[in-house]
This record gives structure tokens, C-alpha cells and sequence, in this order.
């Protein structure tokens, strides 16, 4: 498989100089093509710190993040700008979806800034949306979905330009069951059948069962990390006995 993103020695502080607070340290990390990776940890481990850093929205105090083999701790805004658009799709937990536009233009926004076709982007849009089981809300804007079609809809969205990396930041965190469980569901199946390469902060070890492997951070650093063996029901029971004997329940 083909390495996607290369962590080294990776560090971030907070405060003045003289003053400052370590909220990551030394990390190291290798993600390959088609991973599925759930990042978890108690509050203030530096869950959200270290997905910010590898998805370009802050920068390091120390070491080095590489992207398909590009440093992209030394990249200036510009380059940075362009990676993102080319690379990397997100998804927020508060979806992040423009009201006045229908479901259908929201997820085809990011091919039409790139200046795509419009027969192009139709069929993507499509495509995405059946993905995603949003085909019949197409004509939809989002004051008119549930919280999980919404989601869905950023996840699509995110996916559009299939990004070599797609960052999840607390995708179910707004979701019910039934909810959380479609968007997991429709990720997973775009991660082994459309061989997108996941990495997701969750404080939910439901969700993060979903995933191929899990890394517990605890202050600030990689405690250890789980691989799933293909039952999920068993990986869960795992991911609970490891936030216990870590000593944080993730939230």
C-alpha cells in the first residue's frame, strides 16, 4: 500500500515563550492508503490539535508531517491552499453546508470552484449521492434534512474530489443512533470499495469500531493503539477495555 501521510517526532505547544503549555509530543505516525484510523483519548489529550496539524489547519512547535511524500509543515499559504483543494477533504461536526443552495449544488460546490464541467459534476454529484443514499434529496436544501442527511451531504461533499485523505473531526457528535450508525456505515464503504484513506477524531468507541485501527492519545502523547481484526462487535468491546485501562472514557 501506498504511504498517504508520514508523522515525525511531532509536537505543539500553547502559550508565550518561557510559558508555554506542551498539548502533543513526539508523535509519530505512518498512514497508508485505504486506513481507517479513529483517533481517541480523554479530554485535553490533543485529539482535535493533532487532526489540525496533519490536516494543514495549524502548524507544528516541532517535527515534521509529510503528505504523499511533500512537507507540508514548510509549505507557505499558498501551496498549502492548493494541497488542500487537491488532497485533503474534511468533515466538521457542524456540517458546514450553505442554506441557500440545494443539496445538489452544495455537493458539487467544491468540483465547480475547480471549474469542472457541468456534465462532469452531474454525474460525480450523482454518483456521490448514491453513495450516500441522498440520490432522492438532490433538489433539497438543507433546512429540509435530518442531521444525518446533513452529514452525509458533508461527508459527499468532502468526497467529491476524491481526496487522497479525508479528515473527520466529531462526525457523529450531533448524530443519533440510527444516524451515526448510516454516516459509519457509508464510510466504511467508501473506504474499502472507493479506497478513501479516513483518519477521524471520535470520543465514541461505537464509532470508533468502525474503523481499522484506533490510537488512544493521553497527555499528549500515543499510549497505544488497536487493530481491528474484522469483527466489529468484538473491536468494540476492545476499544472499551483500552479507554478504561487508560483512564479516559473518550468524552
Amino acid at each position: 500500500m501506498e504511504k498517504r501521510l508520514e508523522v515525525r517526532n511531532l509536537s505543539k505547544s500553547f502559550g508565550r515563550k518561557g510559558y508555554e503549555t506542551p498539548v502533543l509530543k513526539n508523535i509519530q505516525m505512518d498512514v497508508y492508503e485505504r486506513d481507517f484510523i479513529a483517533i481517541m483519548g480523554p479530554s485535553g489529550a490533543g485529539k482535535t490539535t493533532l487532526l489540525n496539524l496533519l490536516s494543514t489547519l495549524d502548524t507544528p512547535s516541532g517535527g515534521e508531517i509529510f503528505l504523499d511524500g511533500q512537507e507540508i509543515t514548510k509549505m507557505k499559504n499558498k501551496e498549502l491552499s492548493i494541497l488542500r483543494r487537491d488532497k485533503i477533504g474534511f468533515i466538521f461536526q457542524d456540517y458546514n453546508l450553505l442554506d441557500n443552495m440545494t443539496l445538489q449544488d452544495n455537493i458539487a460546490l467544491p468540483l465547480s470552484l475547480n471549474g469542472k464541467k457541468s456534465s462532469q459534476i452531474i454525474n460525480l454529484v450523482q454518483q456521490m449521492a448514491e453513495s450516500f443514499g441522498l440520490e432522492k434529496h438532490l433538489q433539497k436544501y438543507p433546512y429540509q434534512l435530518s442531521g444525518g442527511q446533513k452529514q452525509r451531504a458533508a461527508s459527499a461533499r468532502a468526497l467529491i474530489t476524491k481526496p487522497k485523505i479525508l479528515f473527520a473531526d466529531e462526525p457523529t457528535g450531533a448524530l443519533d443512533s440510527k444516524s451515526s450508525r448510516d454516516l459509519l456505515e457509508c464510510l466504511k464503504i467508501v473506504n474499502q470499495d472507493g479506497k478513501a484513506t479516513i483518519l477521524m477524531v471520535t470520543h465514541d468507541a461505537f464509532s470508533a469500531s468502525y474503523a481499522k485501527q484506533v490510537y488512544f492519545l493521553k497527555d499528549g502523547s500515543i499510549q497505544c493503539w488497536l487493530n481491528s481484526k474484522g469483527d466489529r462487535k468484538a473491536f468494540y468491546e476492545e476499544i472499551i477495555t483500552m479507554l478504561v485501562t487508560i483512564g479516559g472514557d473518550g468524552e
